[in-house]
């Protein structure tokens, strides 16, 4: 009867702890879903803050011909803000004017050129004065090279590098005066390339270093009162996501590469490279989260330093670059076309 008891206090016990347990457990967790509601809330507070008067505000956009560059012009132009335009041909400069207001300015510029660089500077203080250049985005760039490392030359890297790398820090360097002088905002353009080295050639180099570029330069320049942005855009319809483009340049480096190294991968590899970059053709045509991005970036009160543009970036660069080297290799290595098994 005494063992009865025993057991029967025991198994009440075991039964009120686990209630105990089971309403502490509740308690938390409904803690912890208010303490998130609650930095929701803060945080969407805080961003959907705007500043006023943006109307008398200068901001410098390069490449401006087509893409993100020519829906940012004109979407800052429509909210009043006066943009200062750089195209690379005349034809991108007429076809924006022709679908902005008369505030927009144009400028023809390859960021390439330092002595076109340093003009366009002179132009620019010629029109902001003492006032000074409210913001920069950086925007202009270049995709060419996305093929194997081993097709191409240091040449073909550094057409990329000069334009998306050495031009971007040419055009801050020569424009950062002026931005310090409204403590103002920068704002470049990089890629999910930029965390996550996803293909071959100069493209990626040159988006690791301007996320490295634009990380150094924001904090030297926090005490300046100028705020640095970088936008890492996933796969978007541009001219730079051109998928004939692309599989004409591929052919093109393959045609070139040495009979060894043709030999070495294999035709088969080549017929799966170019069967894997058709991908570009189901690129997001909604570029405007890229530039609503950028807005954001110029005119909130609180910009983000990262701005991850696209559900691929959100969802698959971005958490895959977190992972450990061997996982990431491993995810981007299944759809991998692979080399012509080696002949003993």
């Amino acid at each position: 009867m005494c063992k009865f008891i025993t057991i029967k206090y025991q198994l009440m016990s075991t039964i009120t702890l686990f209630v105990f347990q089971l309403e502490f457990a509740t308690m938390l967790l409904s803690l912890l879903v208010v303490v998130l509601v609650l930095l929701f809330c803060y945080r969407w507070h805080r961003q959907s803050q705007v500043l006023q008067n943006l109307s008398d505000k200068y901001v410098l956009i390069t490449g401006c011909d087509t893409g993100f560059g020519n829906l940012m012009a004109r979407q800052l132009d429509r909210r009043g803000m006066r943009v200062l335009a750089t195209c690379l041909t005349e034809k991108g400069a007429e076809n924006l004017k022709k679908e902005t207001s008369s505030r927009l300015q144009t400028v023809i510029l390859d960021i390439t050129d330092s002595q076109r660089v340093t003009s366009a500077a002179k132009w620019v203080f010629s029109i902001v004065g003492d006032t000074g250049l409210w913001g920069l985005v950086n925007n202009a760039g270049s995709g060419h090279g996305l093929c194997p490392n081993e097709w191409q030359r240091k040449e073909d890297f550094a057409k990329v590098l000069d334009v998306n790398l050495l031009g971007t820090v040419d055009i801050t360097l020569n424009m950062l005066p002026l931005i310090r002088k409204s403590q103002g905002r920068i704002v470049s353009v990089s890629s999910s390339g930029g965390r996550l080295a996803i293909i071959g050639g100069g493209y990626c180099l040159s988006k690791y270093g301007v996320e490295a570029f634009c990380d150094s330069l924001r904090r030297e320049m926090r005490d300046f009162g100028v705020k640095v942005s970088i936008i890492e855009p996933g796969a978007f319809t541009t001219a730079i996501t051109d998928c004939d483009l692309y599989l004409k340049n591929l052919t093109h480096f393959w045609e070139k590469v040495p009979s060894e190294v043709k030999e070495a991968y294999g035709e088969q590899y080549f017929k799966q490279y170019a069967e894997n970059m058709k991908s570009l053709r189901t690129c997001s045509p909604k570029l405007h989260r890229v530039t609503d991005a950028i807005e954001h970036a110029l005119t909130a009160v609180y910009p983000w330093t990262r701005y991850s543009a696209g559900w691929d970036c959100k969802l698959f660069y971005l958490p895959v670059s977190y992972l450990p080297t061997v996982i990431s290799d491993y995810v981007l290595l299944r759809s991998a076309p692979k080399p012509a098994p080696r002949v003993m």
